[in-house]
């Protein structure tokens, strides 16, 4: 017994981390693409769905999907029923995935173990290294999955752990609990709903029982992008609640009419593995056909749910500049850094709500936009007092270096927040009073171009709290490709011009500088890449070539 828990908890284990593998390598590499595509897919509802399952099929996870439309919810890239819409097409991708995935080819597991070695080891570019990731990891997903059937074979002979899995067939309720809360423990659907089908395909688990789990399975994957998303701004809550609503709902009066005729689901597949991944495939795809005509009353009801945005009041919330701290640099340190990382939070936030000024002005957004740039202010100033009082004491080099790393990188972070007040909020402001608006064009570029640096600084958040190499590197890369976007929209715009388009002329000075402030606000945030590039080695001491006259 003993040595199946250990094979089964193994198995398990690899087929989680499999699945999250293929999503890093996924978010790595085509990361930027998937906003955009998801962003501009906003027009029509259907287009909208089959973004959806298209970024769900790529990630491997709806609910990834889903903290990526919350944020679009949040700065208004995206209305509430064209988020729902998304996100009933993402539950449907991440169904399909489970399908894809449970075909067995056996040589498919050396070809994508060598592929993607050679694609992550020799690979030069990025992205290569990337997809050299993806292909180890749906690799490691088949491997996972032989190994769950080789530890069932044991239970086949084990009468006492076959009768206690026989009781979720006669408590159906049970199961579906049960596959609900492993799905929020191991925080994948995909991977709870493969492990399900593995386990009744080696008649290890019941039908009936798993057929219950996997709809559990829908409910937990709701809940885990619910849970997410709980501190975040009404907008973003309430395509998660409204998804939730119907997955789970849905969840629930299928498990009923599981319970009252069970007879009836045979007609899903002959085998009983067959029957559940079909019931979660068919699932999906009716929830998504049945709900999207009504995603839009669907959304006006779950706004009237969950209440509007609050005012936010930054400066109360406590500093973790403790005093007593400063004792002991290293705990010092730790507490400036929670700090500076607060910054660059409040600063995201301002950012998502100026993108929506652009388009329409509104007087509550400006001043909590103000609001937070005074909070960034005031916590600047009380870590640079903080450190200096920490400079104070005896340090040793280590604590020097991490005191002034932390201190400009601070410095940096104020002068994003001090750039988006005083001038992307003075540039929203007159396209209002002018009446201006920029070209259809014009305003799809500063929207994608902004998405791209909300990418970049929510990377750059990841990156200071991490301090993870690679993500550091990419945050510096992305750094030198946007100033290249940047070249690239300015002279667009330029060309725009040429052509005498009205609304382009009225509103050059403003789209100028809207993506200079973009870039400034991008290159603020990509300081945090570079201490910890220079600590790796990866950092060259100067960009001036050495063969200049």
């Amino acid at each position: 017994m003993i040595d199946f828990l250990i094979n089964i908890a193994g198995a398990a284990a690899l087929l989680i981390w499999a699945v999250r593998l293929v999503r890093t390598g996924v978010e790595r590499a085509f990361m930027v693409q998937l906003r955009l595509w998801l962003r501009r897919s906003s027009q029509y509802r259907i287009l909208a769905a089959a973004t959806g399952v298209a970024a769900a099929m790529m990630l491997q996870s709806s609910t990834a999907v889903a903290i990526l439309i919350s944020n679009f919810a949040t700065s208004g890239a995206v209305t509430a029923a064209v988020g729902l819409a998304i996100l009933l097409g993402a539950d449907l991708g991440s169904a399909l995935v489970a399908q894809v995935l449970l075909v067995r080819q056996t040589w498919l597991i050396p070809v994508l173990l060598a592929g993607g070695v050679a694609l992550f080891l020799r690979g030069g570019a990025r992205r290569t290294r990337q997809i050299g990731r993806i292909l180890v990891g749906l690799a490691l997903i088949f491997v996972s999955l032989d190994m769950l059937r080789a530890a069932a074979l044991p239970l086949l002979d084990s009468d006492g752990t076959l009768s206690v899995l026989s009781y979720l067939e006669t408590d159906l309720f049970a199961a579906f609990v049960l596959g609900a809360i492993f799905a929020w423990l191991v925080h994948s659907s995909v991977a709870a709903v493969l492990f399900f089908v593995t386990m009744v395909s080696q008649g290890v688990l019941p039908a009936p029982a798993a057929l219950a789990m996997v709809l559990g399975a829908n409910l937990g994957g709701a809940m885990i992008a619910y849970g997410l998303t709980l501190t975040e701004p009404p907008e973003a809550r309430r395509i998660i609640l409204a998804n939730l609503g119907l997955r789970g709902g849905g969840a629930a009066v299928v498990l009923l009419a599981l319970g009252t005729a069970p007879a009836q689901f045979g007609w899903l597949g002959a085998s009983g593995a067959a029957q559940v991944i079909n019931l979660h495939m068919i699932f999906n795809a009716l929830l998504c056909m049945a709900a999207l005509p009504f995603v839009g009353a669907l959304s006006r009801l779950v706004e009237n749910l969950v209440a509007g945005t609050t005012t936010e009041d930054p400066s109360q919330m406590p500093s973790a500049l403790t005093p007593g701290a400063l004792e002991v640099p290293s705990r010092a340190l730790s507490c400036a850094s929670r700090e500076v990382v607060r910054m660059g939070e409040r600063i995201e936030a301002m950012l998502i709500r100026a993108g929506s000024l652009l388009d329409t002005w509104d007087d509550a957004t400006a001043s909590q936009i103000r609001n937070n740039d005074a909070a960034v202010r005031q916590t600047h100033q009380d870590i640079k007092l903080y450190l200096a009082d920490l400079n104070r004491r005896e340090l040793d080099k280590d604590a020097v270096n991490g005191s002034m790393k932390l201190s400009l990188l601070a410095a940096h972070l104020e002068a994003a927040s001090d750039v988006l007040v005083r001038n992307m909020l003075g540039l929203a402001q007159r396209l209002d009073l002018e009446g201006l608006h920029f070209s259809a064009d014009g305003r799809q570029e500063i929207g994608d171009f902004h998405d791209r640096v909300l990418a970049n600084v929510q990377l750059s958040l990841s990156v200071m709290m991490t301090r993870n190499p690679d993500d550091a590197r990419e945050l510096v890369a992305q750094k030198e490709k946007v100033r290249g976007v940047e070249q690239v929209l300015q002279r667009k715009h330029l060309g725009r011009l040429r052509e005498g388009l009205t609304e382009s002329i009225e509103t050059s000075n403003i789209h100028q500088e809207t993506l200079r402030v973009l870039k400034q606000v991008n290159t603020s945030f990509a300081m945090a890449g570079y201490p910890i590039l220079a600590e790796t080695g990866d950092l060259l001491s100067s960009r001036i070539s050495e063969h200049g006259q």
